[in-house]
């Protein structure tokens, strides 16, 4: 099959390559339609690792994907062949003790598509566990389906940290993941988001997302926005999407006593924790990785419209421009959010 494949660290290819996957009792083989662009998968390419996750040999990318079933195993009820559906990428063993908790998310022994040495879906057929594959109403398009992997994490910290109705949020980043954060925290009950960013087109398009009131930190403070809309009091949930550690470094300021702070992007080094700061205002920290039980929400607030992801659809390639799609995701230009690939039917 053809496939976009990270030969190496600044190499990419797309070629002919041979995986083998069997049709279990409980999976279903998945036609790809459309595959998101992930800053993962752009990391990869452009680093050749992500912390202890190197690339070592050939790696298919993609992760953030939707498609159509073809084939279903013998032990499938619930799917079949036509459904149009989404998946979640990271496949945990069912006997580890995270799994066992729920906390599936959490396994050392994920499987994680496009995260060395496991094969991403940038490529005609993928082979997956039924249980991690998720029917999409017929009005959803496959983009919108792509689209819920990276919803997945926003609606997984607004749900850790406990969005009450009414409350004023802070999002630093107006990357994809902070954009999908602030229409998880509109959707979960926010009544205003404040998000910051340096770059202006981002913000303007923040903007258009509900009531969001956007904060170039380049030409002003974060905090006195804050501070005046919130009466001097705070906000009360922070969601760090940036994962810059400058910007992290004032969270707790921006905090109103008793609020919480969710960490969701990553950071490539460690940064400063000021726990004075966050001791006397009793703030709740929550670290977010990836996500787990949230897909079937994130599609039901798709279909519904209570989230509308087709905003941040900003650019789209053909499968067979999938290495240029990628080299204009590697420098991407200030006004894009998320870059899709568009498989061949």
């Amino acid at each position: 099959m053809e496939a976009l494949v990270l030969e190496r660290k600044d190499e990419l290819s797309l070629r002919d390559v041979f995986v083998e996957e069997a049709l279990g009792p409980r999976d279903v083989r998945i036609a790809l339609r459309t595959v998101g662009v992930c800053g993962s998968d752009v990391h990869y390419y452009t680093h050749g690792a992500i912390g202890p996750f190197v690339v070592k040999e050939p790696m298919i990318l993609g992760h953030e994907a939707a498609g159509q079933v073809v084939e279903v195993g013998s032990a499938v009820t619930e799917l079949k062949p036509g459904d149009r559906v989404c998946m979640e990428p990271g496949i945990p063993d069912p006997t580890s003790r995270a799994t066992r908790l729920g906390k599936y998310n959490l396994d050392p022994a994920v499987r994680f598509w496009a995260t060395p040495p496991v094969h991403g879906v940038l490529r005609p057929t993928v082979v997956h566990p039924a249980d991690f594959t998720f029917k999409l109403p017929d009005h959803v398009s496959f983009a919108e389906g792509a689209m819920v992997e990276p919803l997945a994490v926003g609606v997984h910290a607004a749900t850790k940290v406990q969005v009450q109705p009414g409350d004023l949020a802070v999002v630093i980043g107006a990357g994809p993941i902070g954009m999908v954060t602030i229409l998880a925290a509109l959707a979960a009950g926010c009544s205003r988001v404040i998000v910051s960013d340096i770059h202006e087109p981002k913000l303007v398009l923040a903007r258009t997302l509900g009531p969001v009131i956007s904060v170039n930190v380049r030409s002003q403070s974060l905090l006195s926005v804050v501070t005046r809309e919130s009466d001097g009091w705070g906000a009360d949930v922070v969601f760090e999407c940036s994962g810059y550690p400058p910007a992290m470094a004032d969270i707790f300021d921006l905090i109103c006593p008793g609020g919480k702070v969710a960490l969701v992007g990553i950071p490539l080094e460690p940064f400063a924790f000021d726990v004075s700061k966050a001791q006397v205002k009793e703030a709740r920290v929550e670290s977010i990785f990836r996500y787990a039980h949230v897909y079937p929400r994130a599609v039901a607030m798709i279909a519904s419209g209570k989230i509308d992801v087709k905003p941040l659809i900003t650019d789209r390639f053909a499968f067979k421009d999938s290495v240029e799609a990628f080299e204009f995701a590697k420098a991407m230009p200030p006004a894009s959010v998320k870059v899709q690939i568009d498989m061949p039917a």
